[in-house]
């Protein structure tokens, strides 16, 4: 078995965040979402690692730890869940789990664990404002995509303040790329080969992201089994990202100051006063002096945090800079998915001006996303955006068969299906032609039918996402249809 093989049993949007980056870092990485894909993985790949959710449809972590209490050359299991229970965390590390984690997963935590691939590959440096690809140790700085004087004026200041140990409060709308600008200021800092740690604060419970700040002692609290450092010291020698800090409760805000002033922390259950050196970034889309004159934030840590105030500005703000940001992340994912080169209509060129974009650059790189798959090496047109309550037929409105549009399946495959579409009642004597929705169905279930009811290949096959086929499966229950 090799440690640089990583076995995901999880729901996919669990690894969303950490795929990317541990693919380009050289690690092997499988996802299963049930225990025929798990067992296939593990019998031709041999992982090193399991990362495993407590249960799945059809699974219990409880039977894969059963498997490797038998056999001494089974990898070790790591249990994730999105909600931590103590007593389960004891039993099944009782049962043999090697650990406990709570999501969202850490890059740097699973590098750890996992220890370094046999040959890392070099990442790209470029990225862009609320581009995905975090910056690890010893990156590049990304390259910010754009041009408008708001973001210029944002960089020029970042440059200035990036190699002093001041701490630096960013603020801005949902998907302004606030913690990619964070990863930016670490990278450009004399810090950029130490760790980069990052911490959701609104992503867990008061109790919980103590832990996960400052550390705890064994049996400090019910399933705490072994002591575990937490982010300040993870963090120590480089940069700790305190993400939406305004969600932080304010007890926990008192605890904080004291370590951002003293430069010390305490974990819990513990006696011994641990020193660190941390520079602390922190991020908010709320606007802090209001949440402090309503008393829901402390004055002295706002003051504390915000010694440089950096404003990122919203997508509409910025002019053209959409349009750049648009090609950049066309680009990238025809890349990414080995498609043709392609470039934007001027039908999508005029809809991206025009449209305001309240989830700003994030939304924007997930739109063009999946405007690149759906266009499939043709041009980008409005209708590849497929924005919410818009349906999106199989069949491309450019004339083209259906059968003459390659997917990830292959044109053999299509033309599977599109013949027994016709067997199951298309051009038939009584309708000759079949309605359009009504094609789409009978596709769908074949689509079904082909790949044995296994909905992730059923939507590559037809060249739809999962979510779509859900939807369209759940359109089909509440129209009374049988899909079974």
């Amino acid at each position: 078995m090799s440690t640089r093989r990583l076995l995901f049993l999880t729901p996919s949007q669990t690894v969303t965040a950490v795929f990317p980056v541990l693919h380009e870092a050289g690690y092997e990485l499988g996802i299963a979402e049930n225990l025929k894909g798990a067992s296939v993985f593990i019998r031709k790949s041999g992982p090193g690692v399991i990362f495993a959710r407590p249960a799945l449809p059809g699974f219990r972590v409880e039977d894969l730890l059963s498997v490797g209490a038998e056999d001494p050359h089974f990898p070790p299991v790591i249990v994730v869940t999105d909600k931590g229970d103590p007593a389960e965390a004891e039993r099944l590390m009782a049962l043999g789990a090697r650990d406990y984690w709570l999501e969202p997963l850490d890059v740097e935590r699973i590098k750890a664990v996992a220890g370094a691939p046999r040959q890392p590959r070099a990442a790209p440096a470029a990225s862009t404002l609320g581009g995905r690809r975090p910056v690890q140790s010893g990156d590049k700085a990304p390259r910010i995509v754009g041009q408008h004087p708001a973001v210029a004026r944002v960089l020029q200041l970042a440059r200035q303040v990036a190699s002093s140990r001041a701490t630096v409060l960013i603020t801005g709308e949902s998907g302004t790329g606030k913690e990619m600008f964070a990863r930016y200021l670490h990278a450009m800092s004399g810090r950029a080969e130490k760790p980069f740690v990052a911490v959701n604060c609104a992503a867990l419970p008061e109790h919980l992201l103590e832990s996960e700040l400052f550390g705890h002692e064994k049996g400090a609290f019910t399933g705490a089994v072994a002591r575990k450092p937490g982010k300040f010291e993870l963090a120590d020698g480089g940069t700790l990202l305190l993400d939406e800090i305004s969600e932080m409760d304010l007890a926990l805000q008192a605890k904080l100051l004291r370590v951002l002033q003293e430069g010390e922390v305490d974990r819990v259950g513990g006696t011994e006063t641990i020193r660190v050196d941390v520079r602390v970034l922190a991020t908010t889309n709320r606007r802090l002096e209001d949440w402090v004159k309503e008393g829901k934030f402390r004055q002295d840590l706002y003051f504390r945090l915000n010694v440089i105030p950096l404003r990122l500005p919203s997508l509409r703000e910025r002019g053209d800079d959409v349009l750049d940001l648009a090609r950049f992340f066309v680009d990238m994912y025809t890349r990414e998915y080995g498609l043709a080169p392609t470039s934007l209509g001027s039908g999508a060129v005029s809809w991206l001006k025009e449209y305001a974009f309240p989830g700003n650059v994030r939304e924007l790189q997930n739109l063009m996303e999946r405007a690149v798959l759906l266009a499939n090496g043709r041009q980008v047109e409005p209708r590849h955006f497929l924005l919410e309550n818009e349906d999106w037929p199989l069949f491309e409105e450019d004339g083209q068969d259906f059968a003459d549009v390659p997917d990830a399946a292959g044109s053999a495959a299509v033309n599977a299906l599109v013949s027994g579409a016709v067997a199951a009642g298309a051009g038939s004597a009584d309708c000759p032609v079949i309605p359009l929705h009504e094609m789409e169905r009978i596709m769908i279930l074949k689509g079904l039918e082909v790949t044995s009811g296994n909905r992730t290949q059923a939507a590559e096959l037809l060249g739809i996402s999962v979510r779509t086929l859900r939807n369209k499966l759940n359109e089909y229950r509440s129209a009374g249809n049988p899909i079974d």
